[in-house]
Formats: structure tokens, sequence, C-alpha cells
């Protein structure tokens, strides 16, 4: 049973979180990644918690550890470790980076480190679908600007274009191992990604 007095906190959690965010290089409202985000765990069977989750599976990332225990009090401790597990590094350590180069530097490490962490978690985690389905809407976003914009579009990321193409065919293959659902559809969208990469 979905409670929508509950989702409907997450989702005011979650903007007060990005309420100035942008998406990158565009104008679209950044709180329409973690709704879609949330959108995709509930069509691929999730859980209200795991959708929860998925709403604010960006706010200690982006708004901070203020943000841990606000989401420990209203949503319980199921929610806020499903969203630790999808917690790419801290709001505070990514603002303390500052030289292109560092960031590279830093950008290369902590993704290693996410995937790392990806592959420790047993196969039946519910952060696997949160995660699977924040890196899909994620993929299909770059997927379709890249198709508007070409290779300029990795000027938009840390990773640029080799970077971030092989950020997303590792995680491709990491959810494809966990038996993550959206992995077949990841899997295609990276695919996708490479050839329109040719074609650019």
């Amino acid at each position: 049973m979905i409670e929508h007095d509950r989702l409907a906190a997450a989702l005011a959690l979650a903007h007060d979180a990005h309420r100035i965010q942008k998406r990158k290089g565009t104008d679209i409202p950044y709180i329409a990644h973690p709704m879609a985000v949330a959108s995709l765990v509930l069509e691929f069977g999730g859980s209200e918690d795991q959708a929860i989750a998925a709403l604010l599976h960006d706010t200690i990332e982006d708004g901070g550890e203020a943000y841990a225990d606000r989401i420990g009090e209203a949503f319980g401790r199921d929610v806020l470790a499903m969203v630790r597990d999808c917690t790419d590094g801290s709001f505070e350590n990514k603002a303390a980076v500052r030289t292109p180069h560092a960031k590279y530097v830093e950008w290369k490490a902590r993704k290693q480190a996410y995937m790392q962490h990806l592959r420790a978690m047993p196969a039946e985690s519910p952060s696997l679908l949160v995660s699977a389905c924040d890196k899909l809407h994620n993929a299909r976003a770059i997927l379709a600007d890249l198709r508007l914009l070409g290779d300029a579009l990795f000027d938009r990321f840390t990773g640029r274009r080799d970077g971030t193409l092989w950020y997303y065919e590792e995680l491709a293959g990491i959810f494809a191992d966990k038996g993550a659902v959206p992995a077949r559809s990841l899997a295609r969208a990276v695919t996708t990604m490479h050839a329109e990469t040719l074609r650019a």
C-alpha cells in the first residue's frame, strides 16, 4: 500500500534540498530527476520505502549531512540506509575540490569507490533497484542530450566523454551481474550512447 502522505513528505524534503539546483547544463529543475527515479522504481515493482529513498537519494550528496538526521527521523533507518547506499560522495567534500585536475582525480576515485560499494552489496539489497533506476534515468538523459548536442555534451561532465562512457559501461555490467531489474534497460541505453558517440 502506497501512503501518499509519506511520498508527499519525501517530495517536500527533496525539494528543500534541491530547490535552487538545475540539471547539468540545462534549465530543468533538479527535482525532476528524483521524481523520475521514484517513478522508475515504482514501475519496476519497487516498494514505498524504495520510492521514498529514490526521491531522497541525492539529498545528502547535494544538500549536506544535515539531511541524514531528517531522513532517519521522518522515514526510518531502512530508507536512510538506502539513501546512504546511493550517496556518491558528500556535498562537503565536493565543495572542497577546486582545480579541474583535482576535480577529475576526485571524481575518478569517487566513482571507483562507489562501484566497489555496489559490487559488495548483496543481490537482494533494496538499494540496488534505487541506484539502478538513478543511473538509468541519468543514462537516458545523457542519450537524449547527446542526440541534440553531439560530443559537446560531455563538456558538462567532470569525466568528459571517455570517463563518462567508462563509468556507465561499468555500472551496466555491475547491475547485470547483480540481476537488478532495470539492468537490461540500462545496458540498452549505454550501448546506444556508445553508438551515438561514434556518429557525433
